[in-house]
């Protein structure tokens, strides 16, 4: 029978026995469980089979000459937009027009009443008449007057008055043949025409209305063809377009002479292509962006004014660019990078710098150069001095390592 004692030799009592008991047996257990795990330190478990080469499209690195097309939101705006202004006071008799129909330069738009118009005009007339009749009494009395007084028969100031009077005649002839034109002006003004061929707007003053000073804007006339096309460019893109220029990394057009094409909300691209005439020489303080025109025919009539549309400008060239998928370029703490297959075959991550976006592909500004073999599908396998299985890799399929078919394609020129 065993009996707990305590360190002197001394029976202990039940629950200290039970808890004296209990230490000793779990010291024994620990001590066993350690010397098994001792133990099998010392044996050798199953190896993990070898991972076995990654499966990689690769292309290889070839600068070439790239054209550059860069898309902004554009606005059309009308190369003429006239107002239609009455210009005498008086009442608006009819619209002759069709509101937002197409008319021709001389169309009559709006018929003011005539009568008070016409009234002057035959008034001024009256009046010319009465000057011109005044004249010829002053010019007969002038000739009369002079062999008079080359005769002493008649004083000096006699021959004075008659030549005064006579010039006073002529100068209210004069006078009255400009009032005379002045109501005749008046009365045309009164049938108002468009002075352009294009789009009419909509009426602004109803027929029967008093028109003068305050509310004399009646509609505008909008010419369609040519249609400017107004876009703007930051001043950031301005710098980094200078910059370009200046190290050689873009070609501009001879005579900067773009291409300008439209594409409609719709998608579908316009018939016609323009050209840049007109740049801004400040920029917009409020939006810090440089306004630049083109110019675009439109003899259907399809772009209308205020019309958003996108601009595709054309005409500069990227020399000795360098291209690469998107996918391939991938974003690490450091920044972008790419992986190249190195001289022995495997795989090697490379910081890159990236420009701007052409299609699916980005420029890359440095980092790469001609002849260096790039992964573009297969990537996220990749770690450092990987092995690889490479494959060449075919824009037309855009193929992925899972594809069997894709070991025949060439590569990537």
């Amino acid at each position: 029978m065993f009996v707990a004692t305590s360190p002197n030799g001394a029976p202990m009592s039940g629950k200290l026995a039970s808890r004296r008991v209990f230490h000793e047996l779990m010291t024994a257990a620990l001590s066993a469980v350690i010397a098994l795990v001792v133990a099998g330190c010392g044996k050798e478990g199953p190896q993990a089979p070898a991972r076995p080469p990654s499966r990689v499209s690769v292309m290889t690195v070839v600068p070439r000459d790239v054209p550059l097309t860069t898309v902004y939101i554009a606005q059309t705006r009308s190369s003429q937009a006239v107002n239609i202004q009455a210009r005498v006071s008086g009442f608006l008799e009819k619209r002759l027009y069709t509101e937002g129909s197409m008319v021709k330069a001389g169309t009559v738009l709006f018929q003011m009443d005539k009568k008070p118009f016409q009234a002057q005009v035959d008034a001024a007339k009256a009046a010319l008449q009465r000057e011109q009749a005044a004249l010829v009494v002053a010019k007969a009395n002038l000739a009369r007057t002079r062999p008079l007084t080359e005769q002493n028969a008649l004083s000096q100031k006699d021959l004075d008055d008659a030549e005064g009077r006579y010039e006073q005649s002529a100068a209210a002839v004069e006078q009255a043949k400009a009032n005379l034109i002045e109501a005749e002006l008046n009365l045309s003004y009164t049938t108002i025409v468009s002075p352009v061929a294009g789009a009419t707007g909509r009426a602004a003053i109803p027929d029967g209305s008093y028109v003068n000073t305050v509310n004399s804007q009646l509609t505008t006339v909008s010419v369609l063809t040519p249609m400017w096309v107004d876009f703007s460019v930051s001043e950031n893109q301005m710098e980094r377009i200078r910059a370009d220029i200046a190290q050689g990394r873009l070609r501009m057009p001879d005579r900067d002479s773009f291409i300008v094409e439209i594409e409609l909300a719709d998608g579908s691209r316009f018939p016609h292509t323009g050209r840049i005439t007109f740049a801004d020489p400040s920029y917009d303080p409020r939006t810090g962006t440089f306004l630049i025109r083109a110019s675009v025919d439109n003899p259907l009539g399809v772009l209308r004014p205020n019309q958003y549309v996108r601009a595709m400008i054309s005409g500069a060239v990227r020399p000795n660019a360098i291209l690469v998928p998107q996918r391939a370029v991938q974003q690490g703490a450091g920044g972008n990078f790419v992986w190249v297959i190195a001289a022995d075959g495997k795989a090697q991550p490379r910081p890159v710098g990236v420009g701007d976006w052409h299609g699916d592909e980005w420029f890359i500004m440095e980092g790469l150069n001609a002849g260096d073999r790039v992964v573009v599908d297969g990537a996220l396998t990749l770690a450092p001095g990987a092995a690889v299985t490479v494959v060449p890799y075919s824009p037309a399929r855009q193929a992925t390592p899972a594809d069997p078919s894709s070991a025949a394609a060439p590569v990537a020129k």
